[in-house]
């Protein structure tokens, strides 16, 4: 259990984020659109937590995920929203501009 809490909250092993991008993986951003206007990882998606649910038919359950929004508290909640609907490859990447320099 302990170790499932942590992996949600994106406290388990590390993982290495800019091989995933390289690998195709997909940067979605869970912030407001309003705050993504004012910056964001180039090539991400924008996908508001507040209408994630309604728009999973957007996203492949095949590709793997990369979570992020501005402190990391939203990415948790996509990546358990995407995981309890059945994507199986989702790492919380915590805030966006932290996930930027990870990537590099």
């Amino acid at each position: 259990m302990l170790e499932q809490i942590k992996s949600l909250l994106g406290l388990g092993p590390r993982v290495n984020y800019k091989e995933l991008v390289e690998n195709g993986a997909i940067i979605l951003d869970v912030r407001t659109k309003g705050e993504f206007k004012t910056g964001c990882i180039q090539g991400s998606l924008n996908m508001p937590v507040e209408s994630l649910r309604g728009s999973l038919s957007r996203l492949s359950k095949d590709k793997t995920i990369i979570t992020c929004c501005a402190s990391g508290m939203r990415s948790g909640s996509a990546k358990r929203i995407l995981k309890s609907n059945g994507f199986k490859e989702v790492h919380n990447g915590g805030g966006w501009m932290s996930l930027q320099y990870k990537i590099r």
